[in-house]
């Protein structure tokens, strides 16, 4: 090589290497984001119950883009039919499902909106006994999970009937499968504490088959439980598809094992807006990116100023990077 030509040579390299020095020196790392903020549409069942288009309209402009639907449905079990029915009065409202409407109605509207589904609540009779109808309905609003929020207190009065669960939640998500969507358990304050040594939540989790079987966390019950949701995400990850997004006004738990509707509804009055409260979000929503949480759904139950708290909540989430 002649010297011009290799002194050439190192001069270019040089100042390719003085490039990317100042480049790196510039260069910050990609920050995540929530991919998709939803709502749990327990959140203002009475403002739907009264203006179901209107609602979701409001919704959507506001920048929501998943909704998670919540039973009983027409075609839902009549046990839970009779149950919610007993509810309604201490509720207020007697909404749900669709909300009255006609399943057609409700595929247009979400369609007209740009609003998608997810994932849909119901109850674990018609998860056992009607995978068809549930299934149909489903498909029909795109939904990939079908949810059960809480197991009847009668079904996990001790370990061994939280055993017995995990085997049933098995056969409802080989039965969801053969349908083609997926079964996911939600949990509330019980089982999160250690009975005679053992955790009843790990029985379920060790008991079930990780490709029959996904969990949706909720973290205002996950807290009120007494259990650490970073934790639980890390010990299981991948099994958790879905997040409840709340936060709670000062830290406060379960009266007992948060088993039954009382104890839930006694904590209402704890929840607050998103990012107000004192849980830990940007550190919990940080380690459900990382461990394969994909959907997350704002929820504040029975919210009383649903508008204002729903566009903070909205507006708080959406500034988060990690």
């Amino acid at each position: 090589m002649k010297r011009i030509d290799f002194i050439a040579q190192s001069t270019a390299a040089l100042g390719s290497l003085s490039v990317s020095a100042s480049l790196l020196k510039n260069w910050t790392p990609m920050r995540k984001q929530i991919p998709s903020i939803g709502l749990g549409l327990f959140t203002l069942p009475k403002l739907l119950e009264q203006d179901f288009t209107g609602t979701l309209s409001k919704l959507s402009k506001m920048g929501y883009q998943e909704l998670e639907f919540f039973g009983p449905y027409s075609f839902s079990h009549q046990k839970n039919k009779e149950s919610w029915a007993q509810l309604t009065p201490m509720l207020g409202f007697k909404g749900s499902g669709l909300f009255g409407k006609e399943l057609t109605e409700v595929q247009k509207i979400l369609k007209d909106l740009g609003l998608h589904v997810p994932a849909m609540h119901t109850d674990l009779d018609t998860l056992e006994h009607l995978m068809g109808p549930l299934s149909e309905t489903a498909h029909a609003l795109g939904a990939t999970y079908v949810v059960l929020p809480s197991a009847p207190p009668e079904t996990r009065t001790n370990l061994e009937d939280y055993k017995s669960l995990a085997e049933r939640f098995n056969l409802i998500g080989e039965n969801a499968k053969k349908h083609g969507i997926s079964f996911a358990y939600h949990n509330h304050g019980y089982g999160l504490q250690k009975v005679n040594e053992i955790r009843p939540i790990d029985l379920i989790f060790e008991g079930t088959d990780p490709d029959l079987v996904y969990f949706e966390m909720d973290l205002f019950w996950t807290v009120a439980g007494r259990a650490n949701p970073q934790s639980l995400l890390e010990k299981y990850a991948g099994r958790y598809k879905m997040l409840h997004i709340k936060d709670m006004k000062s830290l406060t738990y379960f009266a007992t094992d948060g088993g039954d509707p009382g104890e839930w509804m006694a904590l209402f009055p704890q929840l607050t807006t998103v990012g107000a409260g004192v849980i830990d979000l940007p550190g919990i929503l940080n380690t459900a990116l990382n461990t394969g949480v994909a959907h997350y759904f704002v929820e504040q139950d029975l919210a009383s100023n649903p508008w204002l708290d729903l566009q903070n909540s909205y507006d708080y989430l959406k500034k988060l990077e990690f």
